[in-house]
């Protein structure tokens, strides 16, 4: 080292906690991480839909953008929805629970009456070219619904277990058996992963988990039994490459795509289970697709983004203290992270086969639509942390609000602290 050259600095261990932490507090950034995580994830769900779907596409639809076309139009509605949400006072979301529980069990009876079945469960209204799955709204209900209905009951911020004894457990047993009775095993476990992390939050004693576990899986082993292709999709589970041809064929052929991308894939577009080898890959197997085009690097990445998700929703969860927050954050979190949970389990071949998408990177609106109302009411909640809306009044509006500006129809007041007046 020369005379000119400065001495090289040593970064010690405990500056580089204290940053780490003061950046953990930062009020806003459970908000930052919601909206970052979830426009990245939607916009990798994009790129793969289309790849994965074009070729399928194209023999059905005469154009292979017709899937990637309607996943654009949806998550263009989705993210006005979700827009709107993170706009509405708490008040809101306490008032939509019981109205939206009704809409939820009046599509679910409907989808019983009117709807149509395809491998094996009837889950799906058709109007005209406008598939309607109405058991995916019901996530949503409950999620609401619940949380609403225990934070009622609340008691100094504490609220007493024996509250879901009614009419929590009613309510959610009437949308699962609902859901059941048109053969969609899938989102009843999703139910139930909602309802299991509401008891969570509330301090439920261990006996009562055991107890409703126990019903849970002698319900699964009820349909299990009843049901012909349950027991094949099971036999497939658990003996994939002894039944290849048959009721294992889309797990050996999701598992070939994943192992066939290596470290860093084939490259995005390249994928060679998309050509009719492997069935829905633009939804259920997306993951494959994934795994095949982008590599085991790209699939965990997309673990970490999830990871991440669960992280800024169980934050705000732990930072507002209102009794509703904390459930309905919980269970949001649970629904979105679980979802994620069991469609990579059934790709990677940990969990058998379900039919259940990945959350905002599968293709399908009705699925879609939902999640994004529940990321935007994260967003409300997340401006309910302490000094987070004092944050955001610093920073003044944001591009849409100076957009409006420009066109007269609204301006930066909005960004102004309160008390300051014009001179």
């Amino acid at each position: 080292m020369t005379a000119a050259e400065p001495p090289a600095r040593s970064v010690p261990l405990g500056g580089g906690l204290s940053r780490l932490r003061e950046l953990l507090e930062r009020p806003l950034l459970s908000y930052h991480l919601l909206l970052g995580v979830s426009g990245l994830l939607m916009a990798l769900g994009l790129m793969m839909v289309l790849s994965a779907s074009s070729i399928s596409a194209l023999e059905t639809r005469d154009s292979a953008f017709a899937l990637f076309g309607r996943q654009f139009l949806s998550m263009a509605l989705g993210l006005v929805i979700m827009w709107v949400c993170s706009r509405l006072p708490l008040r809101f979301f306490r008032l939509a629970g019981y109205p939206l529980m009704v809409l939820a069990a009046l599509g679910l009876v409907l989808v019983i009456f009117i709807g149509q079945s395809e491998l094996g469960a009837q889950r799906w209204i058709y109007i005209g070219e406008l598939t309607i799955q109405p058991s995916e709204p019901a996530k949503l209900a409950l999620v609401v619904w619940g949380a609403d209905l225990l934070a009622r009951r609340a008691r100094g911020g504490m609220i007493e277990w024996r509250h879901l004894l009614v009419p929590l457990m009613p309510g959610t047993a009437i949308l699962a058996l609902l859901v059941m009775a048109g053969s969609d095993l899938g989102t009843t476990i999703v139910l139930m992963v909602i309802f299991l992390a509401l008891l969570w939050v509330v301090g439920a004693p261990l006996r009562l988990f055991g107890g409703i576990l126990a019903v849970a899986v002698l319900a699964t082993i009820v349909m299990i039994s009843t049901e012909g292709y349950r027991a094949d999709r099971i036999e497939g589970w658990l003996n994939p490459w002894g039944n290849a041809q048959t009721s294992g064929f889309q797990a050996v052929q999701g598992q070939i795509a994943m192992g066939s991308g290596g470290w860093f894939g084939l490259g995005l577009g390249s994928s060679r289970a998309k050509w009719n080898w492997l069935p829905h890959a633009e939804s259920d197997f997306i993951f494959s697709i994934i795994g095949e085009e982008l590599g085991l690097m790209g699939t965990l990445v997309v673990i970490t983004l999830f990871g991440l998700l669960g992280y800024a929703g169980l934050r705000v969860a732990t930072r507002v203290r209102d009794p509703f927050v904390r459930l309905a954050s919980a269970a949001a979190v649970a629904w979105i992270a679980g979802q994620a949970i069991v469609n990579i389990g059934a790709v990677i071949g940990v969990l058998p086969i379900t039919g259940i998408p990945l959350p905002l990177v599968s293709y399908g609106g009705s699925a879609l639509l939902p999640t994004l109302a529940a990321l935007g009411m994260l967003l409300s909640f997340a401006k309910l942390e302490p000094g987070a809306r004092e944050a955001l009044i610093d920073r003044g509006p944001g591009p849409a609000a100076r957009a409006l500006s420009w066109l007269g129809l609204g301006g930066p007041e909005r960004g102004r602290r309160p008390g300051r007046g014009r001179r």
